[in-house]
Order: structure tokens, then C-alpha cells, then sequence
């Protein structure tokens, strides 16, 4: 009762990153709530799952082991989660803003009427006050997102409704095991119990998944183009420059929707969250979208021929002048000192 739930999206016996984030940040909230973490798995041949997600502090694992659950399909899933949130009443549910969590979280949460906030980029307890009514809510989950297309940053609370329901972009927040001696309480669930047969009445015959040659969220350095790159012409600079470096390339939403990169590369809030140890933002103005997909770097290099450009202000070196000048004097530079 009063719990904080997070939902395991798994893959071929994986837990997915967004869910080990999501444990993560859950754990800390519901130490701050002082209540319990709890976890679900639905999948098939889940033995090992108590393995992988106890060391992120999971007080109880509740398993739904049945080969029908694999892989995801949209009607048993809620019912599942639909009919153990009733039962366990969540004040607080979690998933992943992935193509799974976006189908599943609207249907469970218009099920339980409790309201749903996707794409957040920072979670948070706090009070609330409501003026009108006179009322003081305490230890309300805060669900943080840019809204109006990026130009605020707004918080949204659910005061009255349960549980409070949110979904979270991969790579938005860390993954930390909090120690890997940890062991919770295991409870497999009776399916049937849950799950009406009629919900199984789509059956995956066939399944191919074609998996992405980039690994951009986990490079140690990415060379990040932006709408002042001027053209997709100028975007095979950058790549010379990832090349010589041994990074990724990325780009702003600007450059992706002109037509100089691939979505794929997008970094930002509609694209991929990253943390690299070197950021090098070329012609990037640094729009709230972009900064909350890159703003954990561990450096940054601003280039930009506009030096009042917002990115600037969380770069850690600015380098003021044009990506045809800047970029091939760094290539030549890096190759002379590498040898």
C-alpha cells in the first residue's frame, strides 16, 4: 500500500536501461517518502530477474512468468498492471517513454482515471499548495518536463488521484546499483489471476527487430552539430572530426529537421539523452530542448560564431568563429599531436 512502482520492460531476459534508471531515482524518492520499492516483471523464463534489479534496491519483485507475456503485447500487460495496482494501490508508478511505455502507460492510467506525465525529465517530492481550495498537500510526486515546445519548464503535480503516474526518456536519469549484496522479497503472480484468456487473443508469430548501428548514448566523446552547420555538406566536417577522435556524431532537432542528419542522431528532449565525457557543440545555439539531452556532459566545447549563443553558458571552453575555420584547424591540430 502507498508504494512506489516501477514497471521492467525486458528483452530476451535484459531489464532495459530506462528501467535500471527508473529504480534508481525510484529508490531515492521512496526513501524519501519512507516507503517501499517494488518492481514488475512480465515476461517468460524471468528466474534470474531478482539478480539483475535487487542490487538497485527493489524491496519486492512481483513476477508474471508465462510465455504468453513474451514479447510485450498490449492488452495482458495492462491488464496485468491495472489489476495489481489495484490491489497493491501505488502511490506512485514509473516507465519508460519508450514505444512500450507510451502504449502501455495511457491505457493503465485512463483505466485507474489517475492521470499520466510523459517525458519527464526530472522527478521530485515536494508540498503543494492549493490556494482556491485551501489546501496543503504534502510529499506530492513532481513531474518536471519542458512544455510549449521547450520554452518553459513546467511541474506538474496530481494531488487527488493515484497512483501518480509518470514516464522518463532513456539516459534522462542515472543508473547507480545501490549495493550489490542486496536481496528483496520475491512474488510470483498467479497470471490467470490477473490476466483474462481473452487477452491473449494476439499471438506474436513472427518477430524481427532490426537494432541500430549507433551507439551515440554510450560514446565517451560525440561531435554534436547544429542548425549553424549551414548545410549537410558542412556535417561531413564533423564527422571527419568524430573520425580523427574516435567519436559520434549527433545533432540538434534544427539540423535533424533541415535535413543535415539522421533522426538516429538526434540529441535532446525528442532524441537521446547523453552524458559523454567531451561534448563538442558545433553551431549549436543550445535551445532548452537540446541542453536537457546533453547537459550532464562532462565537458563542453562550445563552437559557434555568436558568442552570445545560450549553450555558452554551461560550455566549460567557447570558441568563437565559423565551423568551416574552427573544425579542420582541430582535425589538423589533434592528428599533428597524435602521432
Amino acid at each position: 500500500m502507498n508504494n512506489l512502482f516501477v514497471y521492467l520492460e525486458i528483452e530476451d531476459g535484459i531489464v532495459s536501461d530506462v528501467s535500471l534508471e527508473l529504480l534508481t531515482k525510484g529508490r531515492t524518492l521512496a526513501d524519501q517518502l519512507k516507503c517501499q520499492l517494488e518492481a514488475v516483471a512480465a515476461g517468460y523464463q524471468l528466474d534470474k530477474i531478482g539478480e539483475c534489479v535487487f542490487p538497485y534496491g527493489v524491496d519486492t519483485l512481483y513476477i508474471a512468468d508465462d510465455k504468453r507475456l513474451a514479447p510485450y503485447t498490449t492488452l495482458p500487460h495492462t491488464s496485468l498492471l491495472v489489476n495489481l495496482f489495484k490491489e497493491e494501490k501505488p502511490q506512485i508508478a514509473f516507465m519508460g517513454a519508450t514505444s512500450i511505455g507510451r502504449d502501455l502507460g495511457p491505457r493503465v492510467s485512463s483505466a485507474l482515471f489517475s492521470g499520466l506525465t510523459a517525458d519527464c525529465t526530472s522527478l521530485e517530492i515536494g508540498d503543494y499548495e492549493d490556494k482556491k481550495q485551501g489546501k496543503v498537500y504534502k510529499n506530492l510526486l513532481y513531474q518536471i518536463r519542458p512544455a510549449f515546445g521547450g520554452n518553459i519548464v513546467a511541474t506538474i503535480v496530481n494531488p487527488d488521484c493515484r497512483p501518480q503516474m509518470a514516464t522518463v526518456r532513456e539516459g534522462v536519469m542515472k543508473k547507480e546499483i545501490r549495493s550489490p549484496k542486496l536481496v528483496g522479497k520475491t512474488v510470483k503472480l498467479d497470471v490467470s489471476k490477473y490476466i483474462p484468456d481473452t487477452d491473449f487473443v494476439v499471438e506474436v508469430i513472427e518477430r524481427h527487430i532490426e537494432k541500430s548501428k549507433l551507439n551515440i548514448k554510450n560514446s565517451s566523446i560525440i561531435v554534436a552539430g547544429g542548425y549553424g552547420v549551414g548545410s549537410a555538406e558542412n556535417f561531413k566536417l564533423l564527422f571527419e572530426l568524430a573520425n580523427t577522435l574516435g567519436a559520434e556524431v549527433g545533432a540538434s532537432r534544427a539540423a535533424v529537421d533541415a535535413g543535415f542528419a539522421d533522426h538516429e542522431r538526434q540529441i535532446g528532449q525528442t532524441g537521446t539523452t547523453v552524458r559523454p565525457k567531451l561534448y563538442i557543440a558545433c553551431g549549436i545555439s543550445g535551445q532548452i530542448q537540446h541542453i536537457a539531452g546533453m547537459q550532464e556532459s562532462a565537458m563542453i566545447i562550445s563552437i559557434n560564431n555568436d558568442p552570445k549563443a545560450p549553450i555558452n553558458a554551461i560550455a566549460d571552453y567557447i570558441i568563437t568563429g565559423s565551423i568551416e575555420e574552427v573544425v579542420p584547424k582541430m582535425i589538423k591540430y589533434y592528428k599533428k599531436n597524435s602521432k
